[in-house]
C-alpha cells in the first residue's frame, strides 16, 4: 500500500495499524493492549508536555497521529511533539521534534532497534525518548549535528532537558502513580 491508500483504509478499521514496508500491521500486534503502567507513563508525558508547551507552536500528540519514517513505512509513536502549523484533516505529523516510545515487554526489542533506526533518519526529529515502566529509567537520543548522542537517566530525581522544544521531563512526573518492584541490588544495601 502507499501511505495515501493506507490512511484511507485505516479510517475503516477498529484498531490502529502501522504501515511497515507497505504492509499494514496492527500497532498492538503482539500486545493485548497497553498495560496500566504503559498508559500511566504515556498520559503523564502528555500532561507534562502539554502544560509546558501551551502557547508555543509545539504540542504533544497521541499515537493517533502517525509519523512517516520512509516512503513505505508509517509509525505511531506513543507520544510525538509536533511543532509545525496545525493542519486539519491530516493523519500525520509534519514537523516532529520528539518521539516517545514507552516500553512494553512485547515491543521493546522492535522499539529499541528497528524503530529507533527509522526515527534517527527522520529529518525534523531532535529527540527520541525510550521510557521504561518497570523502573524510573529513560534513554534519550539527542541529535547533535548529524550524529545521535545517547543519554541514560536513572532515578526519580533525574530531569531530562529538551531545550529545542522548550520543555523538560522529570522522571518523578513521568512515573507519578507507579510503584516499582524492589530489585536484587536494593536488597543488598
Amino acid at each position: 500500500m502507499t501511505p495515501e491508500e493506507f490512511f484511507a483504509w485505516q479510517e475503516h478499521q477498529d484498531e490502529p495499524f502501522e504501515l511497515v514496508d507497505g504492509v499494514p500491521v496492527p500497532k498492538h500486534r503482539m500486545m493485548t493492549g497497553a498495560s496500566v503502567q504503559h498508559d500511566r507513563v504515556t498520559v503523564n508525558v502528555i500532561v507534562s508536555l502539554g502544560n509546558q508547551l501551551r502557547g508555543s507552536r509545539c504540542r504533544p500528540t497521541t499515537d493517533d497521529v502517525s509519523l512517516r519514517t520512509s516512503i513505505t513505512t508509517i509509525r505511531r509513536p506513543d507520544v510525538t511533539v509536533e511543532c509545525g502549523e496545525l493542519v486539519y484533516d491530516t493523519h500525520e505529523a509534519r514537523e516532529s521534534r520528539l518521539v516517545v516510545e514507552v516500553a512494553s515487554p512485547s515491543t521493546t526489542a522492535v522499539d529499541r532497534t528497528v524503530k529507533l533506526e527509522e526515527y534517527k533518519r527522520h529529518p525534523t526529529l531532535r529527540y527520541i525518548l525510550l521510557l521504561e515502566t518497570v523502573a524510573p529509567v529513560a534513554l534519550l537520543y539527542r541529535r547533535a549535528d548529524e550524529a545521535w548522542q545517547p543519554e541514560l537517566f536513572e532515578g526519580l530525581e533525574a530531569v531530562i532537558a529538551l531545550p529545542e522544544i522548550g520543555a523538560r521531563l522529570a522522571l518523578a512526573e513521568i512515573c507519578d502513580g507507579l510503584t516499582f518492584p524492589s530489585r536484587i541490588t536494593d536488597a543488598m544495601r
